[in-house]
């Protein structure tokens, strides 16, 4: 007796349903590339997360989602979100959480 039937007999009017997970409407075929950088900007530090496959709508809900979350700045545009500092952890960790694969590149 598997554990099916042993449901079936605990809730017998219960019906089975069919469970679909709702599929993504757009799918990331490379993982984004976090990387850090600080040549060209006055030596200042930043987050850069290249390899955004979608549109520019979904670049900036992505973008303002990390912003806020971490409190900081930054800006996107051509498929690059620049976020001020050296954030790779943290930004990873919430790509991850919104269902994104993710690369860091550098030390």
């Amino acid at each position: 007796m598997d554990l099916r039937d042993q449901l079936k007999n605990l809730f017998p009017e219960h019906e089975e349903q069919d469970f679909k997970m709702p599929e993504e409407q757009f799918k990331q075929k490379e993982p984004l590339v976090c990387k850090f950088e600080k040549k060209g900007r006055n030596g200042k530090p930043v987050t850069i997360v290249e390899g955004w496959e979608g549109s520019e709508e979904e670049l900036k809900n992505i973008s303002k989602k990390i912003k806020t979350t971490l409190g900081i700045g930054g800006s996107e545009k051509d498929g690059t979100i620049i976020i001020q500092g050296d954030n790779r952890d943290k930004i990873m960790d919430i790509l991850k959480e919104m269902g994104f694969r993710t690369k860091r590149v550098g030390g």
